[in-house]
C-alpha cells in the first residue's frame, strides 16, 4: 500500500545525494556548477560548499524521518517555488551557475511532483494518521 512515507522519503533523496556530493567533492561541485569567472577553488570555498552540503544532508534527514500531513506537503511545495526563479536568474540572467544547474532544476521539479503526490495521499492531520 502506498503511504505518504513513499513521497516523503523520495523528497529526502535530492538533499541526501546532492548534499553528500557537496561534502565529499566540494571542488568538483564548484567546478561543474559555477562558471569559471566566479570560481574560487580555495579552502574557503570548499568549506562553504561543505557547509551547504551538511545543511542539505541535515534537511534530508529531517524530511525523511518527520511525520508529514497534507499541510506539510502543501507548504513544502509552496516553499519550492522561489528556487525556480533562483535557477532561472543565476543561469540565464546573471550566469554565475553553469548549465549543470539543470540538476537542481530537475530535482526541484521532481520534489514538486512528489509534493503533489504526497498531498493527495496524506492525512489531513497527525491524529488521522494515528487512527
Amino acid at each position: 500500500m502506498l503511504t505518504p512515507l513513499w513521497p516523503q522519503r523520495l523528497l529526502a533523496l535530492p538533499f541526501l545525494i546532492l548534499g553528500a556530493w557537496c561534502l565529499v567533492a566540494p571542488h568538483m561541485v564548484e567546478r561543474l556548477g559555477i562558471n569559471p569567472e566566479y570560481q574560487h577553488l580555495s579552502t574557503t570555498s570548499a568549506l562553504l560548499m561543505g557547509c551547504f552540503g551538511a545543511q542539505a544532508v541535515l534537511g534530508g534527514l529531517f524530511i525523511a524521518f518527520s511525520r508529514w500531513t497534507k499541510a506539510t506537503f502543501a507548504i513544502y511545495a509552496a516553499a519550492l517555488l522561489p528556487f525556480f526563479w533562483f535557477n532561472y536568474y543565476f543561469v540565464f540572467v546573471v550566469p554565475v551557475m553553469t548549465r549543470w544547474m539543470a540538476l537542481d532544476l530537475v530535482s526541484n521539479l521532481f520534489m514538486l511532483g512528489l509534493c503533489v503526490w504526497g498531498y493527495r495521499i496524506a492525512p489531513r492531520s497527525l491524529v488521522a494518521a494515528d487512527d
